[in-house]
Parts: structure tokens; C-alpha cells; sequence
């Protein structure tokens, strides 16, 4: 069965909460670690007021026992502790009173899903649209991403992201270890290597909160010890370099990704593209640069993943942009929401969790098994395959 999953919840209800079919049995988890990768999608400079209100932990209420996995449907919630403050706004039961008093939203913001979904849904409160389509929901994401996390580090794959821009501000390119990535990056208030772009982030951040503006930036994932020949050649739909693409993509606020070099490869000749193959003893089949981003004709080469995601600024503008009022059909400036003025730290921890998710269900696809134990022995099988080659 291939793993998949499904949410539900909005931002300002009660709850978020997944399902996830097709993970093995006898996956022991680790809950201290799943809840660390959702404190660490609340953090990073720009964040709004909402982190202060949130204390994001995962409640596994169902498919674990004693620890691990049973192979039935894994089912968690996080709570919205906000929830306290729209009970009544967003009451499953109808309640009375005035448009105000229930918070109705009827001036769309540009940039948002709000206009869009209430034509496409005939929603006339376009807070029904907003209240789904928030980035809140990515809090349930990067739970479902971390277990998909934990069942791949079994294998020895690890993750590790960083923020290569933030607007204006790019930071320098270096040859850090993951080790000393994942280090340097959880000890950065933008998830940068070093403290001077973190400041000159910071004071940037700070000028655009001012302006009552909001940025973007560009994010990148690294991830060590795939194996050879995830994905597949045969068919479209089987290219992991393709699934991870739109999974990059379905992450609020996205609006581009590239492998590897990405774009790059549009301006330089082949020669300054391709990777050459090498072959050590010790080391079997490798490349001698990583140009390509660990993958070629849709399947792992054996080189780290690398993926880069670009965001743009969130759309709730505190000096908001002009609209239309879907009643009047008069422009409005746009209806003002809570927000962050920066949340490009917090998506690179988000886009770790979604090219997680890929890669674990690219693996199982490939080696399947009802228990861990039964993938274990399936992969072992293939690594011993791989070294007869």
C-alpha cells in the first residue's frame, strides 16, 4: 500500500488534525522529537504574535501502542490554543448576529486564496476560505513530515535545511558538513551559517515590519544517504524529482523550486552541468560534483538531494494593497488579518517535512514491507544487490 495522508482543521478551530495509511509496523517513535520539529517551525525572526499564543505538540490518538507502530492508520491532533478566542466565531452550529460580530469577511486580500475560493466554493464569508487555506495547516504537515522523518533516519537518511535568501539579503554559499549545517542553522534566528547575514537578516526584517510590508526569501533542503534508484524513469508520475517538486509546491506561499543548480542549467553548457561518474571500491558509483541535485532521469543517484523552494511575501499586508468588496463590488483596501512579516525561516523547517514525506513514500514504494522489519531485510537485500553491480 503506498503511504499516504490526508488533513483537516482551519487556523482558528478547535484543532489540525492527519491520518496517515501505509507506514510499517514496529516504527518506534520518538515524541520528544516530533514535537522539537514542530517548536522549531515556530520559530525565526518575523514571526507574529500567534507563535506567542501557540505551544504546538502533536497528540498521537491512534495506530501507536507502547511506543510504536501498529500498521493500522496512525491518526494526531495538534491543538489551536487559540481556539479560546474564536469558539463562538467558529461554532460548527449557526449563531446569531451582525456580520461583525461574526467576523465575516467580505474585502478579499490580493495574494490570498480568498476571492478565488469564494467564486469557486460560492462562499459569500470569505473567512470559510481563509480559515482553511492559512499556513496554520502546515503545523500538521511538519508532524506528519517528522515521523516520515523518523522512519527514514532508521535507514541512515538524514535532513537538514537552511535559508539561502531572505529579500535583498542572500547569504554566501558554503561547504559545511550536515553536521555542522543543522548546528550552526538551530542556533540562527533565520536559519542562516553565519552571524553576520543573521544580523544584517534581522535589521532587514525589522525595515519591512516597520513599512507594515511583508518579504519573502528562498529556502534549501539537503538530504544525505538516499539510496540509488528512488523514483522512476518508466512513467511521469513516477519521477521522486517531479513528486518532490509538487510537494515543494503545495506549501502555502510557494511559488518556484529547482534541483540542484535548477535554473542555472538554463545559462551554462553541458559541460559545466553534468556530473561525471566516478567509481572508488569503497564507494562504488559516485559523481564528481553534485550539480544535478542528487537526481537524473527522475531517480536518486546516490548524492545528496538538494532542493530549493522560493517564497514569496505573505499576502496580509498591514498597509494593505487596494481591492474589491464582494458586496459593494466598490474597492476597499484589503481585510487586515494577524500575521508574520517574515516567515521564510519557519518554511524552510516546513519544506524539510514535505521532501520528507516524498522520499519515505518513494522508499516504500520501492521496498515495501508490512513491518520494519520486513523493509529493513528488503533494503539490505538491495544494497548487497547494489555492491554486486
Amino acid at each position: 500500500m503506498s503511504l499516504r495522508y490526508l488533513t483537516a482543521g482551519e487556523t482558528h478551530g478547535p484543532q489540525l488534525t492527519a491520518i496517515i495509511e501505509g507506514l510499517p509496523s514496529n516504527l518506534t517513535l520518538d515524541f520528544e522529537a516530533l514535537n522539537f520539529q514542530l517548536h522549531r517551525r515556530q520559530k525565526g525572526y518575523g514571526r507574529g504574535r500567534r507563535m506567542q499564543i501557540e505551544k504546538d505538540t502533536a497528540q498521537i490518538v491512534g495506530g501507536v501502542r507502547h511506543g510504536y507502530t501498529t500498521g493500522a492508520p496512525v491518526a494526531l491532533v495538534v491543538a489551536n490554543n487559540d481556539w479560546t478566542h474564536w469558539k463562538n466565531i467558529m461554532n460548527i452550529e449557526p449563531i446569531e448576529g451582525t456580520d461583525e460580530e461574526k467576523r465575516r469577511v467580505h474585502r478579499p486580500r490580493p495574494g490570498h486564496a480568498d476571492l478565488n475560493g469564494g467564486l469557486k466554493y460560492n462562499l459569500k464569508d470569505l473567512r470559510n476560505v481563509l480559515e482553511r487555506s492559512s499556513a496554520r495547516e502546515t503545523t500538521v504537515r511538519v508532524a506528519v513530515g517528522a515521523i516520515a522523518r523518523q522512519f527514514l533516519e532508521q535507514f541512515g537518511i538524514r535532513i537538514a535545511g537552511q535559508v539561502i535568501r531572505i529579500g535583498e539579503i542572500e547569504a554566501p554559499p558554503h561547504d559545511l558538513s550536515i553536521d555542522e549545517l543543522i548546528e550552526k542553522t538551530e542556533a540562527s534566528s533565520v536559519r542562516v551559517v553565519d552571524v553576520e547575514t543573521e544580523k544584517k537578516m534581522e535589521a532587514y526584517i525589522d525595515q519591512i515590519k516597520q513599512d507594515g510590508d511583508s518579504i519573502g526569501g528562498i529556502v534549501e533542503c539537503i538530504v544525505e544517504g538516499v539510496p540509488i534508484g528512488l523514483g522512476s524513469y518508466v512513467q511521469y508520475d513516477r519521477k521522486l524529482d517531479a513528486r518532490i517538486a509538487q510537494g515543494v509546491m503545495s506549501i502555502n506561499a510557494f511559488k518556484g523550486v529547482e534541483i540542484g543548480i535548477g535554473f542555472e542549467a538554463g545559462i551554462l553548457r553541458g559541460s559545466q552541468v553534468h556530473d561525471e561518474i566516478m567509481y572508488e571500491e569503497e564507494r562504488g558509483y559516485h559523481r564528481a560534483s553534485n550539480r544535478l541535485g542528487g537526481f537524473e532521469g527522475g531517480m536518486t543517484n546516490g548524492m545528496p538531494v538538494v532542493v530549493r523552494g522560493v517564497m514569496k511575501p505573505i499576502p496580509t499586508l498591514y498597509k494593505p494593497l487596494q481591492s474589491v468588496d464582494i458586496d459593494t463590488k466598490e474597492a476597499f483596501t484589503a481585510q487586515v488579518e494577524r500575521s508574520d512579516a517574515c516567515a521564510v525561516p519557519a518554511a524552510s523547517v516546513v519544506m524539510e517535512h514535505v521532501v520528507a514525506w516524498e522520499i519515505a513514500k518513494a522508499f516504500l514504494e520501492k521496498f515495501g514491507g508490512d513491518s520494519m522489519e520486513e523493509t529493513q531485510t528488503n533494503y539490505n537485500q538491495y544494497l548487497a544487490q547494489l555492491e554486486r553491480y
